[in-house]
């Protein structure tokens, strides 16, 4: 698990359109990274939906927010146009930067042990640290957590 003070894994992964997003374009601002279980599920969907009707309020503050999931670029798209998500969702299956972030967790599902994603949020900071370490949050909810959470840090 990562802890408050760490510097955050650095990332490569593909968004929703096939750009590849990495952590050091984000270098002089917040970015809130937020890990999810699977696109079009009620829990996700309540998240990201959330996530985009603040997304305003995040750009003001110079925050960026980026949805990670396991789910591939073309889940992705289709996921963001069915629902009007405008955070950038990034593609991980080969679950690199899920593990890098300590989101895994092992989770028996029809008698057979998979990888699963602890739904987890990190905001770091515009020097790359970072700041909050939310694991194991609740979807509902959780982006005004978020933005208040980012103010702070302002």
């Amino acid at each position: 698990m990562l802890k408050v003070g760490m510097r955050a894994p650095d990332f490569s992964n593909p968004d929703a359109d096939m750009n590849n997003i990495e952590l050091s374009q984000f270098q002089g601002k917040t970015l809130v990274l937020y890990f999810y279980v699977r696109d079009d599920t009620p829990g996700c969907t309540t998240e990201a939906i959330e996530f985009t009707d603040l997304e305003n309020k995040f750009t003001r503050l110079g925050a960026e927010v980026l949805g990670v999931s396991r789910d591939d670029c073309i889940k992705h798209s289709e996921f963001r146009d069915k629902h009007g998500i405008s955070v950038t969702l990034l593609a991980d299956k080969d679950l690199a930067t899920c593990a890098a972030y300590g989101v895994l967790q092992d989770k028996e599902v029809d008698g057979v042990m998979r990888k699963s994603i602890v739904r987890s949020t990190f905001i770091i900071d515009r020097q790359g640290i970072i700041r909050h370490a939310l694991y194991g949050v609740s979807s509902r909810g959780h982006a005004e957590e978020i933005l208040q959470l980012v103010k702070e840090l302002n």
